[in-house]
């Protein structure tokens, strides 16, 4: 059976002008077009050739012996071509781009964004994109321990869980909700550090720095705040973790450290509802 988005070996049965027809065998009825420019020089009749099958700009099946950035049941980052009304066109390597409908994406994309995209068949028996259901098929064996650095590609964001990263495009991996995530976008390259491997193989990631490298940034960070309040914080190191979040950009626990360290060197005062800049 000839299997639309796949790699598959096919007997040449016809040899034509404009290219060769492919079959699973000689007598099977069922053929498609592999066009003359794709042909290999010196292919003869029962010649058996590798190649992907797709359909062309009529919705016709066609071969090609080029390699395309995608097959069926795989994950790939491609190229963002265009973006229309209807959905977005991705370069995967072939003459006729491919498809992505609005409904399939995830958050708002640009020209020249990469993202990561399996393939698909729609109701119409066509190939398409969709950046939706890539969790299930990334990997849970990666190579990488705790404190090792990894670099990895949003995919997605939970308010509940975080934001979901693509280790090297493969591995599974995620920044916990209580990290910000508000500067990051759907196809972003992050730099991080591995702070568990959970039972299941999955990775638990932070864009932060070790705790005593990180709170120096995080004092800093609560006096730029302090300056834009004009000194004084409407809040104290006891507001929930959302306002923090919203504020300052850190978990409370990371604004609990800094504010310890900025009163420890007397750089600020803590009142019952309010920090204040000394």
């Amino acid at each position: 059976m000839i299997k639309l988005g796949e790699k598959q070996s096919l007997t040449v049965v016809k040899i034509v002008e404009f290219g060769v027809y492919l079959a699973e065998s000689q007598e099977e009825d069922k053929r498609i077009l592999l066009p003359r420019k794709q042909v290999p020089q010196g292919t003869r009749a029962g010649d058996v050739l590798e190649v992907f099958v797709y359909k062309d700009s009529k919705d016709r099946l066609i071969a090609t012996t080029r390699e395309p950035r995608l097959v069926m049941g795989q994950l790939a980052a491609l190229d963002v071509v265009s973006v229309q009304k209807i959905g977005a066109f991705l370069d995967w390597g072939l003459e006729k781009d491919l498809f992505l409908p609005y409904r399939e994406q995830l958050g708002r994309i640009h020209e020249g964004d990469q993202i990561l995209v399996r393939l698909y068949i729609d109701k119409s028996s066509r190939l398409c994109a969709s950046m939706k259901h890539l969790y299930e098929m990334l990997r849970m064996d990666a190579p990488y321990q705790a404190k090792d650095m990894v670099s990895g590609r949003v995919y997605e964001f939970s308010d509940n869980f975080g934001t979901f990263v693509a280790v090297d495009d493969r591995y599974s991996a995620r920044i916990p909700s209580h990290e910000d995530h508000s500067f990051l976008r759907i196809g972003d390259m992050v730099d991080a550090r591995v702070v568990e491997v959970r039972p299941d193989g999955k990775l638990e990631l932070t864009l932060r720095e070790k705790a005593y490298m990180q709170m120096d940034a995080d004092a800093r960070r609560v006096l730029e705040v302090l300056k834009e309040y004009a000194g004084v914080l409407p809040f104290n190191d006891k507001a929930s973790p959302e306002i923090i979040m919203r504020e300052m950009k850190m978990s409370k626990g990371a604004f609990k450290r800094a504010v310890g360290h900025l009163y420890k060197e007397r750089r600020i005062e803590i009142t019952e509802k309010h920090i204040r800049l000394l």
